[in-house]
């Protein structure tokens, strides 16, 4: 594969779009409310699931975090009885 020439330097048009934006920079509530605007049109985007889909997704979650609870819960008893069976006695490890 040959080797791309790789150019440090930004085209003009980047060098001239971004002298022009600067030059255009509004002032702090032109922003804010340029903000504002923005962050509603996204909103505005948003589908809300349905009851069927929010129940589904609740269902996924909470078998997911009780998997990972009786993983963790394993691994601590695990390691518990391997601490117990290397530097004491493991028969007296209680649960």
């Amino acid at each position: 594969m040959a080797p791309r020439d790789v150019v440090d330097e930004p085209s003009e048009d980047v060098v001239a779009t971004a002298r022009k934006e600067r030059a255009e920079r509004k002032g702090l509530f032109a922003r804010i409310g340029l903000f504002l605007r923005q962050t509603i049109a996204e909103l505005k985007k948003v589908v809300t699931p349905t009851r069927r889909e929010l129940l589904s997704y609740t269902l996924v979650v909470l078998a997911f975090v009780i998997v990972m609870m009786a993983l963790v819960t394993g691994f601590d008893f695990g390691f518990g009885w391997l601490v117990a069976a290397v530097f004491g006695d493991p028969s007296n490890y209680t649960f």
